[in-house]
């Protein structure tokens, strides 16, 4: 069940494919949600937070800093102010130099349709972990995770650096060096002629990423403070491979299979 203080929720960007999902899953939880969609008007905000539990924003990390300037004017503790972000650090900066109610910053491991077999987990940030405000923000943080696994999600505990420190690799250097690895191999005469199967399941796995969603990932690319010192990283793991020592990458890739947690 979701924590008792969660009954009420308005979601900014709730015609959006997340917010979508989140509406549907919230309602069928019982809850009152509220849609605040484009365009974004003092009326239908400030009619949305008469007693909200949680504003959840559900916008790219380039519409943040627009969105929250327009709802900050009605908002007031003891609401919670959330995101679904693939990026934390930034983003939560903006909502805690702005509101001084408690803040829960929060990442969806997944889209819209979560395919079969995988776990959809959700990182779940305090917007403040000690200080002024920490009490209210890491019960609030707890809340948010109660509701979300209310939802059949599994939620972990997470910091905004550990976070974007990951994602700058899950996310960030994996269409950095999706485009490059691509990029460089159309320089090879001919090389359409000479497709394996593994090549073609490489290909087939970044169709959507570099045809569909490339915008997405360059915007969340570039919002991330960590994905040039993860590209340097990457870089250094190529000079060893032009070096020759293949086999300590490979003994140091295969940690993943090793590893049972992921």
């Amino acid at each position: 069940m979701n924590r008792p203080g969660i009954k009420t929720i308005a979601i900014v960007g709730a015609s959006g494919q997340m917010g979508t999902l989140f509406s549907s899953d919230f309602t069928a939880l019982g809850c009152a949600v509220t849609p605040l969609n484009r365009p974004l008007t003092d009326e239908a905000i400030r009619a949305a937070l008469v007693d909200c539990d949680m504003l959840l924003i559900c916008v790219p990390v380039t519409a943040m800093d627009a969105v929250l300037d327009r709802v900050m004017p009605h908002l007031a503790p003891p609401t919670i102010l959330c995101d679904v972000g693939s990026v934390k650090v930034l983003p939560m900066k903006a909502m805690l130099d702005r509101y001084d109610g408690p803040v829960v910053g929060t990442h969806p491991l997944f889209g819209p349709v979560i395919p079969e077999g995988f776990e959809p987990r959700v990182a779940v940030v305090p917007g403040r972990d000690s200080g002024v405000g920490a009490e209210a923000d890491i019960e609030a943080a707890r809340a948010v995770s109660d509701l979300f696994i209310a939802c059949g999600y599994a939620c972990f505990p997470s910091t905004a650096e550990e976070h974007d420190r990951a994602m700058a690799i899950v996310q960030g250097l994996n269409f950095t060096s999706t485009v490059a690895f691509l990029a460089a191999a159309r320089d090879v005469d001919s090389i359409e002629n000479y497709v394996t199967p593994s090549f073609r399941r490489r290909l087939d796995s970044a169709h959507k990423m570099l045809t569909m969603d490339t915008e997405l990932f360059e915007a969340i690319s570039e919002a991330n403070p960590f994905l040039q010192e993860s590209n340097r990283k990457f870089m250094s793991y190529l000079s060893l491979a032009a070096g020759g020592d293949l086999d300590l990458l490979a003994e140091r890739a295969q940690w993943w299979w090793r590893n049972e947690s992921y």
